[in-house]
């Protein structure tokens, strides 16, 4: 029974955390992705404004979503203004991208160093920073403005 409140905290703090985190200056959205297979499991921020969704329409979304990953449980939830299905599909497709990038960046972590493991990915672009955080049960993933250099 004392694990279950130990849940509640961890889930609470860990809200908490994220709602200070989309607060901070100069962080356009984040996502919190299973680490299983990279569903969007949380987001906060406007992710079609960082990049918009490709598939618009519903025929492309049948043929083409099934290699993107998609939540198989938990709950989906946008925190924000926009819960449109365009920043749902903007939210998937940019969580494909990232898993997609991990993945790699874990790949060359292994052929490096097999005893070694991935703790933390910055990709730094003229526009924005994506910082990607793996932990044990899911990755986060924050995107923010570029810092002047």
């Amino acid at each position: 029974m004392a694990e279950k409140g130990t849940s509640s905290v961890n889930i609470e703090s860990m809200e908490e955390a994220l709602h200070r985190l989309s607060k901070k200056p100069g962080v356009k959205a984040w996502l919190m992705l299973d680490r299983s297979n990279g569903a969007v499991l949380k987001t906060n921020g406007q992710i079609a404004a960082i990049r918009p969704a490709k598939q618009t329409s519903s025929t492309n979304n049948a043929a083409n979503s099934s290699s993107l990953p998609t939540p198989t449980g938990g709950s989906f939830s946008v925190d924000g203004q926009s819960d449109s299905n365009n920043e749902s599909l903007a939210a998937q497709e940019l969580a494909s991208l990232v898993w997609s990038f991990l993945s790699s960046a874990g790949s060359l972590v292994d052929e490096i160093d097999g005893e070694d493991e991935l703790k933390l990915l910055r990709l730094r672009t003229k526009k924005q920073e994506f910082v990607i955080v793996p932990e044990p049960k899911y990755l986060l993933v924050v995107i923010h403005d570029t810092p002047l250099a």
